[in-house]
């Protein structure tokens, strides 16, 4: 656990003397509070909280997606990297702490969301419900950390940014995190339980108000979650035996 730490550490302090990163996992779930939830449902206190709560899902995958889609692709990159695999400790305290490190990040991204939800919108919920959230982002983190994961390891930094864009987005309008529960357009209310974004947006709707999680969507997250580390694994022994035959 001690090395686990030192790694996250490090991947903190690697991250922090750049800002931009953190910067920009929060500026998108921040802009769209601005600019869609504030004026259209601010001063809806069900509407703002489940639509602040949307936009907090939206952080978290943007945080994870990005954070361990482009970050483990550019440090596949450093001439260190296949050293850093030779060690004695192995490679699984610097995978925690790389871990560790995302989860820190994401809970950081979402400030400017709740600080937006909190001062303007009628956003309103109760400190259980807050401590069931904040347990809830660490669980949907998952499908999207093994997601980063997947891209990482598989291919190339440059590619790597490219495909977190790409999938980026869709997986947002698509999962209707930028419409109410139950108001999206037919066709996105279609594809939607067939999509992380949309059980992950449900477990938090649920964490923060009165909200039946439908079964489908539920199902199709864990199924996301066992596909999705599925390839993160191939990924990953499939890099590390390049590096090493």
């Amino acid at each position: 656990m001690q090395l686990a730490l030192v790694h996250a550490r490090y991947q903190l302090l690697e991250i922090v003397r750049i800002p931009v990163a953190v910067f920009g996992s929060a500026f998108f779930p921040a802009a769209a509070m601005i600019f869609f939830v504030v004026p259209f449902a601010g001063e809806d206190a069900t509407g703002a909280t489940f639509a602040t709560a949307s936009m907090v899902t939206f952080s978290v995958m943007s945080a994870n997606i990005f954070q361990y889609g482009v970050g483990v692709a550019e440090d596949r990159d450093q001439p260190w990297n296949p050293y850093t695999r030779t060690l004695p400790a192995g490679p699984a305290p610097r995978f925690a702490g790389r871990v560790l490190a995302g989860l820190a990040l994401t809970y950081l991204s979402l400030i400017p969301v709740v600080v937006i939800g909190a001062t303007l919108t009628a956003a309103r919920i109760t400190p259980v419900a807050l401590l069931l959230t904040v347990g809830t982002v660490a669980v949907i983190s998952v499908p999207f950390t093994l997601m980063g994961l997947a891209i990482g390891y598989s291919l190339p930094s440059k590619a790597a940014i490219v495909v977190a864009q790409v999938v980026f987005l869709p997986l947002a309008f698509g999962g209707g995190l930028l419409s109410a529960p139950g108001e999206a357009p037919g066709f996105i209310e279609t594809i939607s339980p067939f999509l992380p974004t949309r059980g992950a947006a449900e477990l938090m709707w649920a964490a923060v108000g009165d909200y039946s999680v439908e079964p489908l969507a539920l199902i199709m997250l864990g199924v996301w979650v066992v596909l999705l580390a599925t390839l993160a694994g191939w990924a990953y022994r499939r890099d590390e035996g390049r590096r090493f035959s």
